[in-house]
């Protein structure tokens, strides 16, 4: 069992919690995830380390309440227990250790994804711009971790309601045009905003980095629920990723293979909103 030490809700719909996992924590990096079930009944859902403290042996998740199994994980409180909590899964995020600015790009709860890479290139001493996307200012989320683990922090919303706006893809093309050289980008959000930040670095051969979500059940690559077609081959994102070249990804069909289930989701919710 996995006591949930500590709660915060960051937004309506966005939930923090500290987990004691002391093996995890231990062995835990930037990039890496976690695969959960709450009960015995429960089903398996990957969630991205947000962050870990190897001396209090806590792991955090930031989850978005979405459906039956995030609604059920948002009710429980500090001092509750989770059943099972497996990790760290899939390989930690590489960027080259001669890198000397990167920046760090995350669209809405992509943001928590996102926030352990750029806290781990700054401390590495990397020069780390970060720009954060919301749909407003309502959901915005991690203002101040984000400050305080970047050298430039760029808050962006679709209706300007805070920070500056327009989208990420707008903030990041202001970057290089105005001479900012990136050794890397890091993208992480929905799988459109990733594919756009890709058309954009490109032309002037960034290297860019993408951390997939495809449909995921075991982790451990025996199911291929979640294959990916990066480079013309098919890859897993449990075991080869999550995170790949993001000028290789077939980002059209990743977004075909994510709305499988779109009706079976939205009849849930429906029905959710019912009781």
């Amino acid at each position: 069992m996995f006591k949930i030490v500590h709660k915060r809700v960051l937004n309506t719909s966005v939930v923090l919690m500290n987990i004691e996992a002391p093996f995890i924590a231990k062995k835990a990096q930037a990039g890496q995830f976690i695969i959960f079930r709450i009960d015995e009944m429960g089903e398996r859902v990957p969630l991205t380390i947000a962050d870990y403290d190897r001396e209090k042996g806590t792991i955090t998740i930031i989850f978005q309440i979405v459906g039956k199994t995030t609604e059920h994980l948002a009710t429980l409180n500090e001092g509750d227990t989770i059943l099972d909590v497996a990790g760290p899964l899939g390989i930690p995020t590489h960027v080259d250790s001669n890198a000397k600015r990167v920046c760090v790009i995350g669209g809405g709860v992509g943001c928590a994804i996102a926030y352990p890479q750029a806290k781990e290139l700054f401390g590495r001493g990397v020069e780390v711009d970060v720009i954060a996307g919301f749909r407003n200012k309502d959901i915005v989320i991690l203002e101040d971790e984000f400050k305080a683990v970047s050298n430039n922090f760029i808050l962006c919303t679709d209706d300007g309601s805070k920070g500056k706006k327009g989208f990420v893809t707008e903030a990041l093309k202001e970057q290089i045009d105005a001479g900012v050289k990136y050794d890397a980008v890091i993208a992480i959000g929905p799988v459109p905003m990733m594919k756009f930040v890709c058309a954009v670095t490109k032309p002037y051969d960034i290297k860019t980095i993408v951390s997939l979500n495809p449909i995921m059940i075991d982790g451990t690559g025996m199911c291929g629920g979640c294959r990916v077609t990066v480079g013309g081959e098919i890859k897993y994102a449990c075991v080869d990723g999550p995170d790949f070249d993001g000028h290789l990804v077939d980002f059209d069909e990743l977004m075909k293979r994510n709305s499988t289930y779109r009706e079976q989701e939205h009849n849930c919710r429906m029905m959710n909103s019912i009781k």
